[in-house]
């Protein structure tokens, strides 16, 4: 009984959505992947080229139950659940990742680092920011580094995270989308001399899709 009363209370907790889509993952180590994005509002870190500027004020959006947040999901197939915002980690996400994975869904996450990580996940991408110091809990737990490249200088910002992460996180380096032509080619060059990276791109505007 007071475990049934437990999973009622669970999915009834709410959480401030911007918006959740049906799409394709588009940048980094699951480029290419059906996912299913929820992104939530709030974000304190403030980057000044944010493209989701109107995710910050968690109040300028719906709350809904984690209930109607994993029952929009399983209106599609792909399995994969990206939880992004704004800065995800405002909120705890214990019981939408239990609520989530026991519908089937692998759990991801996208993160600038910056609070304590919650919740259970089959993947955290770390993209800190010069904005806000990332908390130190990430640095064990990312899967993967993705920094966004806007000036020359994020390259050194981007070497000042490797040594604290674990030795099989991934590390992309991605242009910021609005100085894509100037960037990208830099990043390709780094890559060839320090082939450690990848490169990541924002391959979903490309193909002109959400």
């Amino acid at each position: 009984m007071n475990q049934v009363l437990h999973q009622q209370t669970a999915v009834d907790l709410q959480l401030p959505v911007m918006e959740a889509f049906y799409t394709l993952q588009g940048e980094g180590a699951h480029t290419g992947k059906a996912a299913y994005f929820i992104r939530l509002g709030g974000c304190d870190v403030g980057c000044h080229w944010c493209d989701v500027k109107e995710s910050w004020d968690a109040g300028a959006h719906p709350r809904l139950r984690i209930g109607e947040i994993v029952g929009g999901a399983l209106q599609y197939p792909g399995r994969m659940a990206v939880i992004t915002g704004g800065e995800p980690l405002m909120h705890n996400l214990d019981a939408l990742t239990t609520a989530l994975q026991a519908a089937g869904f692998r759990t991801n996450i996208e993160t600038s680092g910056v609070y304590p990580v919650t919740g259970n996940w089959d993947w955290i991408c770390f993209s800190p920011k010069k904005f806000k110091e990332p908390n130190p809990d990430i640095y064990r737990k990312a899967d993967e580094l993705k920094v966004i490249i806007y000036h020359k200088s994020d390259f050194a910002f981007a070497e000042s995270f490797t040594d604290r992460l674990r030795p099989d996180c991934k590390l992309f380096l991605q242009p910021e989308w609005s100085r894509s032509n100037e960037m990208l080619p830099l990043i390709v060059e780094y890559v060839k001399q320090v082939p450690q990276w990848q490169v990541s791109l924002q391959t979903h505007k490309y193909m002109n899709i959400p």
